[in-house]
């Protein structure tokens, strides 16, 4: 039963990303016939704010509101996959709602609320992304986009008893934590590369662990033709070597997140079928705290469904 509900939830996956949004995605004819303008008009680096794990510079624009649904399964092989648990379908270890609104051409706000994968759960986000230079076609004076993003997330699982575990927290200040990221990218043709330079900070750690976090992560979109194009992202967390071996010591060893995807685009929708090692969908939680690796079969596929409302639409006057 439990797989028959799983097949069920992919083709209603599917069918969500596939709702029309052609009024408001961005015109693509040059990449989809290959054809070339001498206009200059904003580069299209990516179609989505995400690629898999990591932000873009995309902005979603003034006045539409996107409703997100994202969704990460249980490891395809490992312990915790196989066929004894339908390749990781029975079991959803991440699930993300939020919404993200334009307030401007350039600002963006979003909303959203995670499960949480591990001790850290029932998680509340809210964050603001600023789009601070846009690269612009066939114009060498803006030559890359660049992008700021930062949150702040709420843990509102109920607070552990044990010290030795994550969510033994004390007041609200324990359950704080943020992100603070840039974003730059360049499109070179048919490849669009973004550099993600990240903070993470947490309010509450383990004794044997760091409060904060530098990583830096990677992403590109690697057009195939057509409308086919390739998506990978990774993330590198810069880890004390006392931290590791402290770890370590306690049988837990953590890996760079790694996401790989494939991306067809219509003149209605984006649709993305993705993989990932992370089992967090927030990077507050994944960047920190990934314990599973591609060599053993941890990866997982993930889906998001996503719809946009489009407030500039004028209402009809009745006569």
């Amino acid at each position: 039963m439990k797989r028959i509900l799983a097949l069920a939830g992919c083709c209603l996956a599917l069918e969500g990303v596939c709702q029309d949004t052609t009024s408001i995605l961005p015109a693509r004819p040059a990449e989809s016939s290959g054809m070339s303008t001498n206009e200059k008009s904003p580069a299209h680096l990516f179609y989505a704010p995400r690629l898999i794990n990591a932000n873009t510079v995309y902005m979603i624009p003034k006045g539409v509101l996107q409703f997100k649904v994202s969704h990460n399964f249980n490891d395809i092989g490992g312990d915790f996959g196989g066929i004894k648990n339908f390749f990781g379908l029975d079991d959803a270890v991440d699930v993300r709602i939020g919404f993200q609104y334009g307030l401007s051409k350039r600002l963006n706000l979003s909303l959203a609320r995670y499960k949480g994968e591990q001790q850290v759960q029932k998680m509340y986000e809210l964050g603001l992304k600023w789009l601070i230079l846009q690269q612009m076609e066939n114009d060498p004076g803006h030559p890359i986009s660049v992008a700021a993003y930062v949150n702040g997330v709420v843990a509102t699982m109920h607070a552990g008893t044990n010290p030795a575990n994550e969510n033994f927290v004390d007041g609200f200040r324990d359950r704080f934590s943020s992100l603070y990221q840039l974003m730059i990218a360049r499109k070179m043709g048919g490849v669009s590369l973004e550099l993600i330079p990240t903070m993470v900070n947490r309010q509450h750690s383990l004794d044997y662990d760091q409060k904060t976090y530098f990583a830096l992560g990677a992403a590109s979109r690697i057009h195939l033709g057509g409308r086919y194009s390739l998506l990978v992202d990774y993330f590198h967390p810069f880890r004390k070597q006392e931290t590791t071996d402290a770890f370590k010591s306690r049988g837990i060893k953590f890996y760079d997140d790694i996401g790989v995807g494939f991306e067809i685009l219509t003149e209605g929708h984006t649709f993305t079928l993705n993989f990932t090692n992370a089992t967090d969908i927030l990077e507050n939680r994944f960047i920190p705290r990934t314990t599973r690796t591609w060599s053993k079969g941890q990866f997982r596929w993930g889906f998001t469904i996503a719809r946009d409302f489009n407030f500039n639409k004028k209402k009809k006057t009745r006569k």
